[in-house]
């Protein structure tokens, strides 16, 4: 099983294989989890009662974090979308407004899990020196 280094670039990976091409199943939902442990199913009222207001909820990212993504399923993936209206985003920090850099993909080290990435959108939210990265593996940016 790969191993991340960048969570939030992992997160951009998981939006295309679980929300996209629903390859990855089930589909997490902060909502179905919170209720499942009795703390209401309301994750936008949650996180505000919880001063969890543009941060990640715990129980996502333990999720997130621990989720497994086979080899398999990583070399399906050929393309990528960064967009700050991503569900995954939604799913991890449910009163987050896209405005902070909260989702910024730090590195791009774990392009080496995607052996078949040939585009990525939304290319533009990335620094220049990361942009260079797609370029210098012949990465479409987008």
């Amino acid at each position: 099983m790969a191993r991340f280094k960048d969570f939030n670039f992992k997160l951009v990976v998981v939006e295309q294989l679980m929300y996209i091409d629903e390859k990855l199943t089930p589909q997490f939902s902060l909502a179905g989890v919170l209720k499942e442990k009795g703390l209401g199913d309301d994750p936008w009222e949650y996180a505000r009662e919880h001063d969890l207001a543009y941060k990640v909820v715990p129980e996502a990212r333990e999720y997130f974090e621990s989720l497994e993504l086979s080899d398999e399923l990583l070399a399906g993936v050929e393309e990528l979308c960064m967009d700050g209206g991503n569900r995954v985003y939604q799913e991890c920090a449910p009163v987050w407004d896209g405005e902070d850099d909260l989702f910024d993909v730090a590195s791009l080290d774990d392009l080496a899990l995607l052996p078949n990435l040939r585009r990525v959108l939304g290319s533009e939210f990335l620094g220049p020196d990361l942009a260079g990265v797609l370029e210098s593996r012949d990465i479409t940016a987008d």
